[in-house]
């Protein structure tokens, strides 16, 4: 396979990028996340067990990128 990404256009580029990351997510058990991202993780749940952050719904977040770009 040979792709010229100087040939994409930013959103072709995007659309490749999730895919590629949809199939890593869901077809690759051989890569283990490194320790700082637990740390990260735990960072996140305290902030949001103590009313720092919230939760965005994926989906809606997903279109206003989108949007954004186009």
């Amino acid at each position: 396979m040979n792709i010229d990404i100087q040939e994409m256009t930013t959103i072709e580029k995007l659309r490749t990028m999730e895919l590629l990351w949809d199939d890593i997510c869901h077809n690759t058990t051989d890569i283990a996340s490194p320790a700082w991202h637990g740390d990260i993780l735990k960072k996140r749940e305290a902030q949001l067990l103590q009313g720092q952050e919230k939760f965005q719904d994926w989906s809606k977040t997903k279109k206003d990128i989108w949007k954004s770009i186009s």
